[in-house]
């Protein structure tokens, strides 16, 4: 009940709140330590074993620490039960913590509204929550951009970390978080990164490689129940037209559902990536594409509450 109970409370400070730009995140002291290895071991020689070591320090180090803390405190004393006042306090904030769920819908909302002003701001503002280059952008790729953010961070943002809360427990879920964090800094196929990075990115692979085929089912999942079986076959076909092998899955579901098409060549530090196209219909995105996929991100979200609630119920 403990788990379940954290869970719950945490996914509910996530609605609520997102995440205050005011709190201190430990996501942000994730990218400082990434930072601090990179700029000190990204030269010379070895450039991909001291990646690899960094990498797997940093992994392991999250992991240790968290699972050490948290069973100290579960020793203490308390009218609960040992510590488990307090941890159920320390696990619900580390939910919090690891969800992204409502900030992420906020941000590509933003973009929107921003791009209703101008395609300066619009470009502004999806520069925010995308690592390719949006100097450039026309308005139909800013919309893309922020549609295809939407739902590949939907696995990495909620799906993945709750993921491997059912099955780690919070120790699991931050873990998740500092190996997405790796990833997103330094796991880049660039001249810099291609070597540092490697391992970053591979790890980030495995973790991921579940998740985010779950992540396009539970999507998919309520035209499914409707009978609308084309869209397993769309996203079977198109889930493999991506850089990524596991980005690509969640991208697919909601190009299928929204009957658009994402993907092609953009700009990372100044070098292009020709990235295949995923879905046929370049139609215009509006404003009610963005609505339909929020809907879709929430609908989701739901869905996998429910099943990991229901594993910490029955005490997986």
């Amino acid at each position: 009940m403990t788990k379940l109970l954290s869970l719950l409370i945490g996914w509910m400070l996530d609605l609520l709140f997102g995440d205050p730009q005011w709190l201190p995140h430990p996501v942000v002291g994730f990218g400082k330590m990434i930072a601090f290895g990179e700029h000190r071991l990204n030269r010379g020689l070895h450039r991909k074993l001291k990646g690899a070591l960094l990498s797997i320090f940093l992994i392991l180090m999250v992991f240790a620490l968290t699972w050490f803390l948290l069973h100290l405190i579960s020793l203490l004393p308390s009218p609960f039960g040992e510590g488990m006042g307090v941890r159920l306090l320390l696990d619900a904030i580390i939910v919090f913590y690891c969800l992204a769920g409502t900030t992420l819908i906020r941000e590509v909302r933003e973009v929107f509204l921003a791009l209703d002003r101008s395609l300066e701001e619009g470009r502004r503002q999806v520069s925010r929550i995308v690592g390719r280059d949006t100097s450039e952008l026309s308005a139909q790729e800013v919309r893309t951009a922020a549609l295809e953010t939407l739902a590949e961070n939907l696995s990495d943002g909620v799906i993945a970390p709750l993921f491997w809360f059912a099955f780690l427990g919070t120790p699991g879920m931050l873990t998740y978080k500092m190996i997405n964090t790796l990833d997103s800094m330094i796991g880049y196929r660039t001249e810099r990164y291609r070597d540092f990075g490697c391992w970053a990115a591979h790890i980030d692979d495995i973790a991921n490689y579940i998740p985010a085929r779950l992540t396009a089912l539970l999507m998919i999942l309520p035209r499914i129940v409707n009978c609308q079986l084309s869209i397993v076959n769309f996203v079977r076909r198109y889930g493999r037209h991506h850089a990524s092998p596991n980005s690509g899955y969640p991208e697919a579901a909601l190009a299928g559902i929204l009957n658009c098409r994402f993907g092609g060549p953009h700009y990372y530090f100044g070098q292009l990536f020709d990235k295949p196209f995923i879905g046929e219909n370049d139609r215009p995105l509006t404003t009610d594409d963005m609505k339909k996929a929020v809907l879709v991100n929430r609908t989701a979200e739901v869905l996998m509450i429910l099943i990991v609630g229901l594993c910490a119920w029955m005490g997986y």
